[in-house]
């Protein structure tokens, strides 16, 4: 028995635990690096993951196509290397560590210890890189893990020093006091980057508030807001100078709201008269707070701005600008005062007296009581809308006036521009998605108020003379003491480092920010490969809190030259304004150019239902439950099978329905192992580079080798494309031909008991196609490819390599290949596809032999191709006779049907004289048009239905009329029943459990007599068995 028997199902996560454990022993991916080295080199960068948590589903789908095409470029012999990465630092690490260790504030962090909480940090990244290291394997990726890279490493941070130093030299670099995005629990700025898809839909107050005005009886301005917490800030308000106002005559005095805005506005009364908004500019007016001490020198006035919208509101709007980034640009221009009414945790300051030490987040049932208890309030209400939450935490953002870094963006904005549209994206529009957000950027805020991330190498001296550190080398040059204790580059260790200031040698410290979590991932291109390094340091990259993470090297500026760019990267689409953009950022700045030459970008995943998953909502899958039910096969063509613009449904009824169609292969390959044991065939390894050259293989034989070679050729071009949906669904037709074409019209020959040149053939074609197939999908299916590899290959070819993804992928064999052979079989197909319609139509099921088949074309090229497959049509339609025609004339009438819709248009007053003619039938049809009087149709101004006459079905189409002969004689009866018979006794083999190897006898009662007479040696043929006895009922024995 050459090959091992093959169960009726694949036990895929039972496979993919052996084969893993293959891979390990027999060290095959080690292997493909030494049989690849020196090759062609593809370069890929890996978008690093962060060390945080387990990894998830929707990891999986990433790592699934980077490993994709890793694989299917090691199969092409490419030089690869395979470096994973991990991202180590900022709020991902942080919140959790927090968590963890029951801190709820950056004041406990630093009651609990700097020290203790940076290494909390590492330990966390440490322990969860383990996690999805070995997460990532078993789903099958093949990755260096042990020269992972870490983005906390000293040689990580050094880098970006030096990026931000070049930044600083082209004067880009600077301290801005600006009112940011501040996210109160984290006690941090956050970056325009991170805000864009970081909203949450909440239920705020909506209120309409009173401005009295100075030096006017009972007249007020009213505004509107949803952040009562502002209220105590405001100093201005704006209206648009070009607008129209209205003063209305209320109960309680009379009300200035925008013309345009007046419906909306809860106010009754009479409008008194109309003025512009240029006419409001300057007056004064009393605020909601003005006994406030945070208030007392304020003046409160009215100002022009172009930016106030009539869309909602009541066309004035309240100016606080130490709470709003607008209002904060405003108020420079306006030279108002910015008010900064709460700390970094987002209480109140002491200057807001009733309000003091209370958050922002609990204070607005208590204005709203104090705006009403003066008169303030016109109205209040709750409006659910769209609001910025932290994208880590999930807390409402407040703005805050505070000092961060920046990079500037217009220095750098047209030459990524230019550089991204050298990018091939993929899909396409998301080049252009690239391209707004930098036509849109504003600066790069790098800073942030936290602990565990790169600290900024910016130093200060008493003077206030700014030093900038390029590198570590740099910082251990400069330092003039706190060296001793520093174990990395991290708070609070590097706080305690002193330097000399450039300019005038005192002494500077560190600022105590960290940075944009970004920059860390940015720099990858440059930090891994050893950019500008003049030696080559072994382990030099995995140092500081990285060290003993990764054996890392830190190569010389020679690796960098040779794998950058990037070939190709892919991450999820929300990377275009994360690491796409930072690595782009970085690469023009420091080299002019883009750091990768392809993209390919994917949606999200939801459930199978397309909600997004929940812990909460019950519909969250965990990656290990998925793997461990699924598979990762499964999972993975799941993944590969998706188009990348639209979201991934996951769940296991996709997943189910991936496992049906992948039965199809199964199916094909175990009716393969199941004959070839039986009759003791051995293939030749030789066959898959030569190719089977047998004289006597059969047209379908050549058939099926062509259409092998068509779509090799096809899915290499699809994965060279890297576009895995067209892969599998070339794939996936490619298996049904095999199976439900050239296996279910060849199953005869491996039946057949004989031992004749015919049936090794069949044999040798069949399993050269099932091997090519299981090669095809090897970069996809990994695990399941090579568990067939070992069974049809390796376990009986000696020269075979031992594992799948050692043999190159399959190339085009051209011996083997015949266009217009695989024309011909997919007119033959055509046929047989409108004539299985045509019984459809007439209830004739399949099984039941008719006399004759009759095929009109007009196309002479048709019917000699239909000619040469007369036998292989005659079998598929199961009838007795193919006859080919000219014309259908005989067996259908042709009607022809006028679109009124479309002739009324064109020819208005002769469309009835079209209509008379075509119910004669006196037209003409050639070439898809129709030729009626003088008059020349095109095929949609008519519709051409065919009617069969009596005693046929007819069905037409793709320049063919199928008719079936439907008269069915007593002898014709006789053999249909035998074939139920058969079909039933196959039936009763199978619920009994019996093996195809297992012969049977068959019991018949008298009803099936005269068929067991006329077809007996047929039936005991088709059912494996060696006699067929009278009895009481139908029934069979197992010999």
């Amino acid at each position: 028995m050459p090959f091992k028997p093959v169960d009726k199902q694949p036990d895929h996560v039972g496979i993919e635990h052996a084969v893993g454990d293959r891979w390990r022993h027999e060290r095959t991916f080690e292997r493909l690096r030494e049989q690849n080295e020196g090759n062609q080199r593809w370069s890929f960068f890996d978008g690093p993951i962060t060390a945080n948590n387990p990894m998830g589903v929707h990891h999986a789908w990433g790592r699934t196509l980077k490993d994709i095409w890793q694989r299917y470029h090691g199969l092409l012999g490419h030089d690869q290397r395979y470096q994973n990465g991990f991202d180590c630092q900022g709020l991902w690490v942080e919140v959790e560590v927090e968590k963890a260790l029951g801190l709820n504030s950056k004041r406990e962090i630093e009651e609990y210890g700097l020290d203790k909480f940076a290494r909390a940090c590492r330990d966390r990244v440490a322990k969860y890189a383990g996690v999805q290291t070995e997460q990532s394997r078993r789903l099958g990726q093949w990755m260096d893990w042990d020269n992972s890279y870490f983005t906390m490493t000293d040689t990580n941070i050094s880098y970006i020093w030096g990026f931000l130093k070049e930044c600083n030299a082209r004067g880009w670099l600077y301290r801005g006091h600006r009112s940011m995005p501040w996210c109160p629990r984290c006690g941090t700025s956050l970056s325009q980057h991170e805000l864009m898809d970081s909203y949450n839909d909440i239920t705020h107050p909506s209120l309409y508030v009173r401005f009295p005005i100075k030096g006017r009886e009972r007249e007020y301005l009213i505004v509107w807001t949803t952040t009562p917490w502002t209220l105590p800030a405001n100093v201005a308000a704006a209206v648009h100078p070009d607008e129209d106002y209205v003063r209305v005559e209320t109960l309680s005095g009379t009300a200035i709201v925008a013309k345009a805005r007046l419906e909306h506005v809860p106010l009754k009364g009479k409008v008194l008269g109309t003025v512009k908004g240029a006419d409001l500019v300057g007056a004064r007016y009393d605020g909601p707070f003005d006994d406030l001490e945070a208030q007392k020198d304020v003046e409160h006035r009215v100002v022009a701005w172009d930016d106030v919208s009539m869309e909602e509101g009541t066309g004035i709007v309240h100016i606080a600008p130490g709470c709003g980034a607008e209002d904060f640009e405003l108020s420079k221009r306006e030279g108002l005062p910015a008010l900064i009414p709460i700390d970094e945790a987002g209480a109140f300051y002491k200057q807001y007296g009733w309000l003091h030490g209370r958050h922002t987040g609990e204070v607005a049932h208590q204005i709203i009581e104090q705006l009403g208890e003066r008169g303030r309030l016109l109205e209040a209400g709750e409006l659910t809308h769209r609001y910025p939450v932290c994208w880590r935490c999930g807390t409402e953002l407040v703005y805050r006036l505070v000092d961060e870094w920046f990079i500037s963006s217009d220095g750098v904005r047209q030459p990524m521009i230019d550089t991204a549209r050298t990018v091939h994206w993929q899909p396409p529009q998301y080049g252009k998605r690239m391209e707004d957000w930098l036509r849109n950027m504003g600066d790069w805020c790098i800073s942030r108020k936290r602990y565990w991330g790169l600290p900024l190498p910016f130093y200060f001296c008493d003077s206030g003379h700014m030093t900038i550190v390029g590198s570590k080398d740099d910082l251990l040059a400069r330092a003039l003491r706190g060296t001793e204790h520093l174990e990395e580059l991290h708070r609070p260790w590097i706080d305690e480092i002193v330097i000399t200031c450039d300019e005038c040698g005192e002494e500077a410290v560190r600022v105590k920010d960290v940075g944009d979590c970004w920059l860390d991932a940015g720099i990858v291109p440059f930090s891994t490969l050893g950019y500008k390094n003049p030696q080559w340091i072994d382990h030099g990259y995995s140092t500081g809190s990285g060290e003993n993470l990764s054996r890392a090297d830190l190569p010389n500026h020679e690796h960098w030259e040779k794998w950058f760019p990037a070939d190709w990267i892919s991450e999820s689409r929300e990377q275009i304004r994360l690491w796409f953009y930072s690595m782009l950022f970085m690469s023009v700045v420091l080299e002019g150019r883009a750091p990768y030459e392809r993209v390919l970008t994917y949606e999200r995943v939801t459930d199978e239902t397309g909600r997004p998953m929940h812990k909460s909502w019950g519909n969250a899958i965990w990656f290990d439950d998925a793997v461990e039910s699924i598979g990762a096969d499964v999972m993975r063509w799941l993944y590969a099978a998706q188009v990348p613009s639209q979201n991934l449904g996951f769940g296991y009824g996709p997943a189910n329905e991936v496992k049906r169609r992948l039965l199809t292969l199964w199916n094909t390959y175990s009716f393969f192992v199941i004959y070839a044991n039986i009759d003791g065939f051995t293939p030749r390894f030789e066959t898959l580079s030569a190719g089977p050259r047998a004289t006597n293989a059969r047209p379908l034989d050549r058939w099926i080798l062509a259409r092998t070679q068509h779509v090799i050729g096809a899915c290499g071009a699809a994965l060279d494309d890297f576009d895995s949906p067209r892969f599998v669904r070339l794939v996936e037709t490619y298996w049904e031909d095999l199976s439900n074409w050239y296996v279910r019209l060849s199953r005869s020959r491996f039946w057949k008991s004989e031992d004749d040149a015919d049936k090794k053939v069949a044999y040798e074609t069949l399993w050269y196609c099932l091997v090519q197939a299981t090669r095809l999908i090897a970069p996809v299916m990994p695990f399941l490819a090579d568990e067939m590899w070992s069974n049809l290959v390796a376990g009986v070819c000696e020269d075979a390599p031992a594992s799948i993804h050692l043999a190159g992928y399959p190339m085009v064999d051209d011996a083997l290949a015949d266009d217009a052979l695989l024309d011909e079989m997919e007119a033959v197909r055509a046929v047989v596809e409108l004539g299985r319609a045509a019984r459809d139509n007439a209830n004739l099921k399949v099984r039941q032999p008719l006399r004759a088949v009759i095929v009109a074309t007009e196309d002479d090229t048709r019917r000699r191709q239909l000619a040469m497959h007369l036998d292989l049509i005659r079998e598929e339609l199961n009838v007795k006779d193919v006859v080919l025609a000219t014309s259908a004339e005989d067996f259908a009438q042709t009607e022809v049907m006028p679109n009124f819709r479309l002739l009324g248009q064109k020819y208005r007053k002769d469309v009835g004289r079209i209509q008379q003619l075509l119910k004669d039938g006196a037209f003409e049809r050639a070439d898809g048009e129709v030729k009626v009087g003088n008059w020349v149709l095109t095929a949609d101004e008519v519709e051409v239905r065919t009617r069969a006459r009596e005693g046929f079905a007819v069905v037409d189409g793709g320049g063919f009329a199928v008719a079936l002969d439907t008269e069915i004689t007593p002898e014709l009866a006789l053999e249909g029943r035998a074939r139920d018979l058969i079909r039933e006794i196959q039936d009763m083999r199978k619920q009994g459990g019996l093996e195809m190897t297992d012969r049977i006898r068959i019991l018949y009662p008298e009803q099936h007599a005269a068929t067991f007479d006329a077809h007996g040696e047929r039936i005991k043929v088709e059912t494996l068995a060696l006699s067929a006895e009278q009895g009481e009922n139908l029934a069979i024995e197992r010999i």
